[in-house]
């Protein structure tokens, strides 16, 4: 499909998503979730890595509060569950790895589609902001989920109610994310991390996915049980076979990912 609200690139099995609203900070509206969801779900098809980040000088400034329909009284409710869910839905079960690359300002529901990513690398430069309770609003878009799972239960509590910035290096020390790159280094090293990925065991990355999101909610039993599936499944394909022969000829491997 013909794209308006974001950029879809593809090369050497990097798919490149860029949220292209810049004159409204990428503000979310109706037309953009349509557009990612749909690359989301092309992009698990045609590459072995997926990046999700802004033009211009932000991320994401969040819902796109001159989209009268989708915050008008009941209508918040509907876009949540029809247009919000299906897109973090989409990065959550994605069988390949995706990577937020924060360019700048990530606010509202797009610090939490920022946070949703499995790995997420800002500029130094960017801020992370759960700004709904100055609109009389709170956390959204998965941000009840995510937060107090990689900031912690205090800190996402203090990041709610006050609707404070936090900065990249600040993210970074509570666990919220990945890294924080220099500025002027920021998307040759978000490409390089991605350009690694895209080189990697793509089934192995997808079992480490699964069994990781998988472990909140199991026993340890469950979870031993878990590991040895995913494992077994790994252990008869073709990327550990060379992974192994890589190691005892001491040579970089050749993973054929898929």
């Amino acid at each position: 499909m013909p794209y308006q609200a974001i950029r879809y690139e593809v090369s050497e099995g990097m798919a490149v998503i860029t949220l292209n609203r810049p004159e409204v900070m990428n503000a979310l509206n109706t037309q953009m979730r349509v557009e990612l969801l749909e690359a989301l779900k092309r992009a698990a098809d045609e590459a072995r890595v997926i990046v999700l980040t802004g033009a211009g000088r932000a991320f994401c400034s969040g819902q796109d509060l001159g989209d009268g329909a989708a915050v008008a009284g009941l209508g918040l409710e509907r876009v949540l569950r029809e247009e919000y869910e299906p897109v973090l839905k989409a990065i959550y079960s994605c069988p390949v790895p995706v990577i937020s690359a924060v360019n700048g300002a990530a606010a509202g529901a797009g610090a939490n589609l920022a946070l949703a990513a499995d790995v997420v690398i800002a500029a130094q430069s960017a801020v992370f902001l759960q700004a709904f309770t100055r609109i009389g609003l709170m956390p959204d878009a998965g941000g009840t989920y995510w937060l107090p799972r990689q900031a912690g239960f205090a800190r996402a509590m203090g990041m709610a109610l006050f609707a404070e910035p936090v900065s990249a290096e600040k993210a970074v020390s509570w666990g919220m994310i990945w890294e924080a790159v220099p500025d002027v280094d920021f998307e040759h090293h978000w490409r390089a991390r991605a350009a690694h990925l895209a080189k990697g065991p793509t089934a192995a990355y997808g079992a480490v996915k699964a069994a990781l999101r998988e472990s909140y909610s199991a026993t340890l039993s469950e979870q031993l049980d878990r590991e040895a599936e995913l494992q077994g499944q790994l252990g008869v394909t073709r990327d550990f076979r060379e992974g192994v022969q890589a190691f005892l000829e001491k040579r970089a491997p050749k993973f054929e990912g898929r």
